[in-house]
């Protein structure tokens, strides 16, 4: 191992980070059921032991470089959901939020008063055991701004951020997920599966089952030969008889004596003409088809038209406050269909007496004929764009930076947002900006998953690289008694939670668990919940305190290091 750390490791420190990132990924893998140690946790055990391993330091500057791409992709990914959370319809969650972040802050902040830790073991202790991989590089950055300390003594209780966070985030995720999943809805004597169903049915929402929701198609495009009730009829006359039914039933195209017809809705349905005809599948099954029109056939040149499925951002001022079964009606809206609505970047549960609300995204699915005119009466239709806009990016991470640099000085001590805790503030306002005009600053899934999952990753492969050499003594200084309090520091915040949200917000038993879950930022509780509700309801609770979780538990890096500092 020598000679590669001295012909390999060492003039090229680079190749020892993809290495332990590599390792770190495998090693998160490892999971039982819904419950996995993660990629992140992965590649900071992994950091730890390369690092212990070779002695090798890399570079500060790539490590923040990292770190401050992961946080401005965190906050863009949230954005919308955190401003979105601050209506009136969202305060509740956001308000079980605050109460679990706090309580969180308070009992770390006292464990390590009661146990003589310093800020390097009371950050890694917050991180760990409210399971936020952020607290570790802003509670780092923050330690590196305290004055009265060397720099050994700083590097010190930077390197114990990690061990700390290492030690209690296991378990921490562990109990999360089972309290939430498994004990408190026995607690609160309710049947977590059974309510989730019944919540589902009132909410109108569809069952969420992956293995058994991809087969099946809402709107159908089929031929029929036309020799009953249709023949003699215009186009327009038959759509207009559906449409007074409640049906959406459309006639897109026409072959007769085997060419296909220009369209037009006043054509005149004759005799063996094969009708294509789009339709929501439950009207299509209600109108009988084969007794009205014909019998169907398989017509693969009158049915392979060209499709679109093409996102329209609601901005026409004629169609804000309108709702879905509204501009259903409207007559740029035939054989168009809306497959599903976005609202403040995530998917939203529409119903037909939903409004629209300006930025709204609308999925139109329909023949290209008939979408684009029909995007152009709702709004500006964006087209899909793989294409990250790094004009968009780039500045955004440089304001953060800007915003992030002045300090105040309370008692002789800088406190500032610092670059990082900049980066995060303007994601968030840069992706609340996206959720609200999506015309532009287009960041798609691959990258947002390259900034926020493989930018944090690599950071802490890092960080566990540089502490890695002192993990055994600092091990041995935080001693295991940090697991047992790590835990401790685990339940009471979602206790805290848990009695808020039922005894003060009424909140019923499957948005409960999802908003304490997101409030804690514990991605494989909200998994583990889902699985023991068989369904995907208690999701709904999770998003917006997730936002504010994130927010909230990172800013607490900084913060529990300017008390024990």
């Amino acid at each position: 191992m020598g000679w590669i750390t001295d012909h390999v490791f060492k003039p090229y420190p680079e190749l020892l980070i993809f290495l332990t990132i590599a390792v770190g990924f495998l090693v998160g893998r490892i999971h039982y059921r819904a419950i996995g140690l993660g990629a992140v946790t992965g590649c900071l055990v992994a950091g730890l032991f390369t690092g212990w391993l070779t002695d090798v330091p890399i570079n500060g500057t790539v490590k923040s470089v990292f770190f401050i791409m992961f946080l401005f992709a965190l906050g863009y990914k949230v954005g919308p959901q955190f401003f979105r959370g601050l209506r009136r319809d969202g305060l509740p969650q956001v308000g079980v939020a605050v109460v679990v972040c706090l309580a969180g802050l308070g009992v770390c902040y006292g464990f390590a008063g009661l146990l003589g830790y310093g800020p390097g073991l009371g950050a890694g202790l917050l991180g760990g055991a409210l399971t936020q991989s952020a607290v570790i590089g802003v509670a780092q950055d923050a330690i590196g701004q305290i004055h009265g300390l060397s720099a050994d003594q700083i590097k010190e209780q930077q390197n114990l951020v990690p061990i700390a966070y290492a030690v209690t985030y296991p378990l921490g995720t562990i109990l999360c997920a089972v309290l939430l999943a498994n004990i408190a809805p026995r607690l609160l004597r309710s049947d977590l599966a059974q309510e989730s169903r019944d919540l589902a049915a009132e909410l109108d929402a569809p069952e969420t089952d992956p293995d058994l929701g991809e087969g099946y198609y809402e709107v159908v495009l089929r031929a029929f030969t036309a020799v009953n009730g249709t023949v003699g009829r215009t186009i327009e006359d038959v759509e207009a008889q559906q449409r007074q039914q409640g049906r959406r039933i459309y006639v897109t195209r026409v072959r007769r004596e085997g060419e296909i017809l220009a369209h037009s809705q006043q054509t005149v349905i004759e005799r063996g003409d094969v009708l294509a005809v789009s339709a929501l599948r439950h009207d299509l099954v209600e109108f009988d088809p084969v007794a009205r029109i014909g019998p169907e056939t398989d017509d693969a040149g009158l049915l392979s038209y060209q499709t679109e499925h093409l996102h329209v951002v609601v901005s026409e001022k004629a169609q804000l406050g309108r709702t879905v079964a509204e501009v259903r009606r409207e007559p740029f809206m035939v054989g168009v269909f809306i497959d599903k609505v976005y609202r403040s970047g995530a998917e939203f549960p529409y119903r037909l007496s939903t409004p629209l609300e300006r930025g709204d995204t609308l999925v139109l699915t329909g023949p290209k004929r008939l979408v684009d005119p029909a995007c152009r009466a709702l709004g500006k239709p964006v087209p899909t764009s793989f294409a990250t806009d790094m004009t968009w990016v780039g500045l955004g991470i440089f304001l953060g930076g800007c915003i992030g640099i002045p300090a105040l000085t309370a008692g002789g001590v800088p406190i500032s947002l610092s670059t990082s805790g900049g980066a995060l503030i303007m994601g968030l306002v840069f992706g609340w900006i996206r959720g609200r005009y999506p015309t532009f600053g287009n960041v798609p899934p691959g990258a947002q998953w390259f900034m926020d999952t493989f930018g944090l990753c690599a950071f802490v492969a890092i960080v566990g690289i540089n502490a890695g050499p002192g993990f055994t003594s600092g091990l041995s200084q935080a001693g295991w008694g940090l697991l047992v309090w790590g835990a401790v520091a685990t339940v009471l915040p979602l206790v805290a939670g848990l009695l808020v949200g039922r005894l003060v917000f009424r909140m019923r038993t499957p948005i409960l668990m999802g908003v304490v879950a997101g409030a804690q930022t514990t991605t494989a509780a909200i998994g583990a919940i889902n699985e023991a509700a068989r369904s995907q309801i208690p999701t709904l609770g999770y998003t917006i305190p997730y936002a504010a979780g994130n927010v909230l538990l990172t800013i607490w890096g900084a913060v529990i290091v300017a008390l024990l500092g």
